[in-house]
């Protein structure tokens, strides 16, 4: 009988090129500099998404590989369409990934809070495993760079003064 080979994790990851500014303490994405804070990274960088722990708001899990309980094993893109679509089918699936304080951890999906806001993380490369900061906006009039799942997690904000206004 052949033996399957075994699944490697893979979380999923935007790309995207920009700038990420530390302001008043947060994070901000910006295609260009913001006058207003300091630097942290600028190019290529890696967005990950963190899923809200059920009534533990300061934890998130960063999928990478979901263990459906009829057997399935999904990474990437397809654990999260699995996750974004049919996660409330399957409470007792199981999710694999890094949590935000960096312990790896597998989790039943009933235990996690998909109407939270999810936390987005941001990396330097695709093969780092801890993020350097946690995004609190976006920071830029034209959207059209940045992929779709970011725009619809990431509140999005024309200017820094418009961004303050509203924190």
């Amino acid at each position: 009988m052949k033996r399957k080979s075994a699944l490697q994790r893979q979380p999923i990851v935007d790309q995207v090129t920009g700038v990420v500014t530390e302001v008043d303490g947060q994070a901000l994405l910006s295609s260009a500099e913001l006058a207003d804070g300091a630097v942290i990274a600028r190019g290529e960088l890696a967005i990950r998404y963190g899923i809200t722990y059920l009534g533990k708001p300061h934890l998130s899990i960063v999928p990478d590989l979901v263990v459906a309980d009829y057997g399935e094993l999904l990474k990437g893109e397809a654990a999260w369409e699995f996750l974004m679509t049919s996660a409330h089918l399957y409470p007792r699936a199981d999710v694999c990934g890094l949590r935000n304080d960096g312990v790896d951890d597998m989790v039943a999906v009933k235990q996690l809070d998909f109407d939270y806001p999810y936390d987005i993380f941001v990396y330097r490369r695709l093969e780092d495993e801890q993020p350097f900061a946690a995004l609190a906006a976006l920071i830029d009039a034209d959207s059209e760079s940045y992929p779709e799942r970011l725009l619809s997690r990431l509140p999005r904000f024309d200017s820094v003064s418009s961004w303050r206004r509203n924190a």
